[in-house]
């Protein structure tokens, strides 16, 4: 668990199986909620469904770059502070 904003999260999900999987840390719900915004009404902001919205948040899916990028966007921060990579490439 890595401490985030003096938030745990749970940063064992990893996007490909093997040495060096990645790892991220999904901060959607948290920016989401210090908008006071439902899902629905993120989903709507970005032209997407609650659904979507959804599995971001539960990391069962990791959205395409255009849609990072309208997050970003939309919160006024960086593709990196929504999610955090936490990967270092092997010396």
């Amino acid at each position: 668990m890595t401490r985030v904003l003096d938030r745990r999260i749970d940063s064992s999900k990893e996007l490909f199986t093997g040495k060096g999987a990645l790892q991220l840390e999904n901060r959607l719900k948290e920016l989401r909620e210090a908008a006071g915004w439902s899902q629905g009404e993120l989903a709507r902001r970005l032209g997407v469904s609650r659904q979507t919205i959804n599995a971001v948040e539960t990391d069962k899916y990791d959205p395409s770059l255009p849609l990072a990028l309208r997050m970003a966007k939309l919160f006024g921060c960086a593709v990196p502070e929504i999610f955090i990579d936490r990967w270092e490439p092997e010396i």
